[in-house]
Parts: C-alpha cells; sequence; structure tokens
C-alpha cells in the first residue's frame, strides 16, 4: 500500500477530527502530555512534533485529562522507553523495519535516526496526521497505511511488508481496549506476519487495571471510547500466540527514578509492589 499522498503540508481536513472515532480521539490525550513535555524544563521524551497536532478542538479533547498527573507521566515514561528499545536496536541495525500498529500521532520515524518505518490507524487519524506531518517530509522511509482495524483484516494490511527483515512491532496503548479474544487475534496476525519479529508493546497486571487504572479508565469512557481491560492476564495470551518473554521493565519505576512520579524507590519495592510492577515495557522474541 503506498503512504497516503495529495495533502498540503499545514492543511486541515475539517471532517477528520469530526469523523474520528471514539477511540482514535484517545490519541490526542498521549500526543498531548508528550508535548506538555517537550515545554518543560527537563523533558523526558523530548517529542518537539507533538504540538503540531494540538488544535483547539485537540486540547479540548485533552481537558479532562489534565489533572492526572501520574498516569500523564506514566505516559510519557512509557513512550520513552519505547523510544530507548527501539534506539537500542537502529544503532546495530539501522536498516530494521518499525511496524506501529494504532499509530495515532506517533513521531518516531521524524525523531529517531535509521528504520524503516510503517504506521498503521484509522484512515481519519493518519489523514489528519498527513496534513500536519507529512510522511514524505520524515527523514526515514516511512509508509503511512490507513486501515479501519473494526473491519478490515490486520493480516491483510501488514502483507505487503512481509520482506521486512525481523522486524520491529509496537503495540503502544491498544490492548485495554481490546477483548481477551482480540488480544490473541493481534498477537498471533503479528506472530505469523515474519519468521522473527519482536514485538514491544506496554502490559498492565489486572491487579494494577483494577486498583489504579479507574479514574483514568473512566475518563477515557466518557470520551465514548470502549476501554475495556482484559480481566484476567494479558501476558500469558501472547506468550500462547507464540511470543517469548524477552525483557520486561517497570513504566512507573522509570518515572519515579526520573522524578516524574513522586514515589521514593523503598515504598514501590515494599507497599507498593503492585504499582511498580503492574505497568511495564515488555518485548518479546518469536518462539
Amino acid at each position: 500500500m503506498a503512504h497516503l499522498g495529495g495533502l498540503e503540508a499545514g492543511s486541515l481536513p475539517q471532517t477528520s477530527y469530526v469523523s474520528m472515532k471514539p477511540v482514535s480521539k484517545t490519541a490526542y490525550y498521549c500526543c498531548a502530555v508528550r508535548a506538555l513535555d517537550a515545554r518543560s524544563a527537563s523533558p523526558v521524551c523530548g517529542d518537539g512534533f507533538a504540538d503540531r497536532f494540538m488544535t483547539p478542538e485537540a486540547w479540548q479533547t485533552f481537558e479532562p485529562f489534565r489533572d492526572l498527573a501520574p498516569p500523564n507521566a506514566s505516559n510519557v515514561a512509557r513512550h520513552r522507553m519505547i523510544d530507548d528499545v527501539l534506539r537500542a536496536r537502529l544503532s546495530s541495525r539501522p536498516d530494521t523495519g518499525v511496524v506501529i500498529i494504532g499509530a495515532g500521532f506517533d513521531t518516531r520515524a521524524f525523531r529517531l535516526s535509521g528504520g524503516r518505518w510503517v504506521e498503521l490507524d484509522e484512515p481519519a487519524v493518519l489523514e489528519l496526521k498527513e496534513a500536519k506531518l507529512p510522511a514524505r517530509d520524515a527523514p526515514n522511509p516511512l509508509t503511512r497505511v490507513p486501515i479501519e482495524f473494526d473491519r478490515e483484516p490486520l493480516a491483510g494490511a501488514l502483507a505487503p511488508f512481509h520482506d521486512l527483515v525481523d522486524p520491529m512491532v509496537v503495540i503502544e496503548g491498544v490492548w485495554p481496549y481490546l477483548t481477551a479474544d482480540e488480544i490473541s487475534t493481534v498477537a498471533r496476525t503479528v506472530r505469523t506476519a515474519w519468521p522473527t519479529p519482536t514485538l514491544v508493546c506496554d502490559l498492565m497486571t489486572a491487579t494494577f487495571t483494577r486498583r489504579y487504572g479507574g479514574t483514568i479508565g473512566r475518563r477515557i469512557q466518557e470520551l465514548g471510547a470502549n476501554w475495556r481491560p482484559f480481566r484476567g492476564e494479558t501476558l500469558p495470551l501472547i506468550e500462547a500466540a507464540g511470543w517469548r518473554l524477552q525483557t520486561r521493565e517497570s513504566v512507573v519505576g522509570y518515572a519515579a527514578a526520573r522524578g516524574t512520579i513522586k514515589a521514593p524507590r523503598w515504598l514501590l519495592a515494599t507497599l507498593f509492589r503492585s504499582l511498580r510492577d503492574g505497568y511495564s515495557i515488555a518485548t518479546f522474541s518469536a518462539r
């Protein structure tokens, strides 16, 4: 599939925001926290492109989330942690393919060095994205693939990219919107798309979701998005789809170490271990 084209840089299709599905509008939440981080005195992620997407409608969408300091800090931390995972691979193998499923307003193809990039998301999201940050301007090869996830098979969208060798596949902030069956299907589809892919994703335990995810979950649902974290554990579903866990690092621990979440390490290691260990960035190899 060819990347989206035919839009003038800086133009904004007026119908795109209105036509975006509620779950797609949550991309503005992630983009907003990165934009605010980039403006801060000590950025964690430093996404200087995020502000380009933050229209007045986008900031209005973000407003209900503005006071959620710990989740916002965790969101920025998880993005930076995945940045670092990708940087490590790209530094040794600059030709690595990077496939981002549910890309939203991800700008890594513009910020990281190296890689052959593929972004998949809903057509309305990519239309807005292309207007503000055209794929042709990326310093790395970038293809954007519009897909209606609830109507079109993911396998078909990935098929044109089977020539990618040992690709890194990023699934960030997606699992909580899927049922157990959908998680299994996506994980299996990605696993079978290439002989030896690497999966990079964020994981929440059931305990973490139950104890700490209530407020942000309600705010997301108020946007109309179908926030429905799996009540069981996501990790076994991914492993059963043909993956082997390689690394797992605490998002909350990372944010606390950077000072963006105020929690002493000893407290996270004792009374709040379920908070520290309940949200992580994981990498998986094919088995």
